[in-house]
C-alpha cells in the first residue's frame, strides 16, 4: 500500500538513493537536488513527501506555497524509482498529494511545470485532472503549466 511519509534520520539515505530512468533525468533533479530543494524552499513552506510502499522509500515530491497570482501549491518536482515505473505508484501517489493538499485548503489548486516532450508526466497529471492554465513561462518556453482545481 503506498502512503506519504516524512522524510527523517532514520529514512532519508533510502530516499536520496532513488533515481529516475535514464530518459528522465533532463525532466527532473536528482532525489538530493529534489531534498535540498525542500530546504532552500523552506521560507515558502516547501515541503518534501516521501512516497513508500511499506517500508520501501519509492518516490519524492517538493512542493511549495506559491503566493504570486494564481496563488497556488507549486508541485515543483514528483518522482518515482525507475524501479517502480510502470506498476501505478506514481497516479497513487499523486491521488495521495492532492488529497493532502485540498484537505490542508491553504489555495485552491495545485500547479505543475511540465515539459512537453515528458509525454509519461503530462499523460499522468491529464488523467488526474490537470489541465493546461494556458501560462507560458518565459524562463520556460518549451514546458506546459498545468492547473488541478479542488472541487
Amino acid at each position: 500500500m503506498i502512503r506519504l511519509v516524512d522524510i527523517s534520520e532514520d529514512n532519508f539515505f533510502a530516499f536520496r538513493a532513488l533515481e529516475v530512468a535514464e530518459e528522465q533525468r533532463g525532466f527532473l533533479d536528482s532525489a538530493v537536488g529534489i531534498l535540498a530543494r525542500g530546504y532552500a524552499y523552506r521560507a515558502c513552506r516547501g515541503r518534501v513527501f516521501g512516497v513508500a510502499e511499506d517500508r520501501t522509500a519509492v518516490g519524492l515530491a517538493l512542493v511549495r506555497d506559491l503566493d504570486e497570482e494564481p496563488a497556488c501549491y507549486d508541485l515543483q518536482q514528483f518522482m518515482i524509482d525507475r524501479r517502480f515505473q510502470g506498476r501505478g505508484y506514481g497516479t497513487e501517489a499523486l491521488r495521495l498529494i492532492l488529497s493532502a493538499l485540498e484537505a490542508e485548503r491553504k489555495y485552491g489548486c495545485v500547479e505543475v511545470c511540465v515539459k512537453r516532450r515528458d509525454t509519461a508526466a503530462l499523460r499522468l497529471y491529464e488523467k488526474l485532472g490537470f489541465v493546461d492554465s494556458g501560462y507560458v513561462d518565459p524562463d520556460a518556453p518549451d514546458s506546459l503549466n498545468l492547473l488541478y482545481v479542488f472541487r
